[in-house]
């Protein structure tokens, strides 16, 4: 049989249509691998150091309490983990920081719920979003508040403070850290439930208002355990009560609000570890089994008690849950008071 010859521009064709073929094949195998590529960095993960943003100067409370997990969780990981302290912003450019880096397991946050959850109401814009940019790996634990007095001021437990403010012209003074800080909402709720007259008055750090309460320059300060407890222990101030759900082991000997007549008034500062979202679920969970086994440390629980934190170990899914239970509290008391931050 004779044959008949296949034009030139069919062939050309032909041979067109199977090069895009093979390339999208190509291009399809890196997608279709992902999963199993993802699952293998996770469980060859750690085998660098890992860095732990801290949105905070160093020195503070916070700061020293990442800093402890830092080293705990580096021995669990057989990794180093680099504490990071990128400050400013009330802590806004730090968490952006963290909320840009890329999602391999290798950049925490020291997430604090001034700025995870209060930043948010308080600030015209912030340059995250809390519940969309960040994947909770667990709460490390929460610092205990409490409210102190000049010993001079002529009120020892929280009702006469309260009556006391509303006889005094003015109302009474209150320091705290600073303008949107937990202290300060604890007080402006404070103010909320119980008609108090108290009158914000705002430091650049904790360390200031207590200095300037001993010194009778203020008769309050609303501040954490940690900063106050060596000064109510020498007498130089007087406790008045704690707003953790229950007594402090730091002070045990102090009330908290409720057991003082305020209702279901607790507010405590919490700490926690974070990671951008889109982390590998599997990254995610060791580091919360990890977190969680540094917290049960004796040793540890030691050297939180000293920075008046308590260790409260949970699930990504619960700390999760108070992130957004939070979020929605504190949005109608920073409402209320017309609290603003530039």
């Amino acid at each position: 049989m004779k044959s008949i010859p296949v034009p030139r521009a069919l062939i050309n064709a032909f041979r067109s249509a199977a090069l895009s073929v093979a390339v999208v094949a190509g291009l399809a195998t890196p997608l279709a691998s992902t999963p199993a590529q993802a699952q293998s960095a996770a469980e060859a993960w750690p085998n660098k150091p890992l860095r732990l943003i801290v949105p905070f100067v160093p020195g503070g409370v916070t700061d020293t309490s990442g800093r402890v997990i830092a080293e705990f969780l580096g021995k669990r990981l057989g990794q180093q983990v680099v504490v990071d302290n990128k400050p400013g912003a009330s802590g806004n450019i730090g968490t952006q920081l963290a909320a840009t880096a890329a999602p391999d397991g290798y950049t925490l946050l020291l997430g604090f719920d001034g700025t995870l959850v209060i930043n948010p109401h308080v600030f015209a814009k912030v340059p995250f979003d809390t519940q969309k940019d960040f994947v909770p790996v667990g709460k490390i634990g929460d610092a205990v508040l409490i409210l102190v007095a000049n010993p001079g001021v002529k009120a020892n437990t929280l009702q006469e403070v309260l009556s006391l403010s509303r006889r005094e012209q003015g109302g009474l003074p209150y320091g705290t850290s600073g303008i949107g800080g937990t202290p300060h909402i604890a007080g402006e709720l404070l103010k909320q439930r119980t008609g108090a007259q108290l009158t914000h008055v705002p430091y650049k750090g904790g360390g200031q208002a207590i200095t300037d309460v001993i010194g009778g320059a203020i008769p309050l300060v609303y501040t954490a355990v940690a900063g106050a407890q060596s000064h109510v222990k020498s007498g130089k101030l007087k406790a008045i009560a704690v707003s953790s759900p229950v007594r402090s082991p730091a002070l045990p000997e102090v009330p908290t609000f409720i057991e003082s007549g305020v209702t279901d008034f607790a507010v405590s500062s919490w700490v926690g570890l974070l990671v951008p979202a889109r982390t590998p679920a599997a990254i995610v969970q060791r580091l919360n089994s990890e977190l969680n086994a540094v917290l049960a440390d004796p040793a540890l629980k030691e050297r939180l008690a000293v920075l008046g934190i308590d260790p409260r170990p949970g699930s990504p899914e619960q700390f999760a849950e108070e992130i957004k239970r939070d979020l929605a509290r504190y949005e109608g008391v920073v409402k209320a008071a017309g609290i603003k931050a530039e």
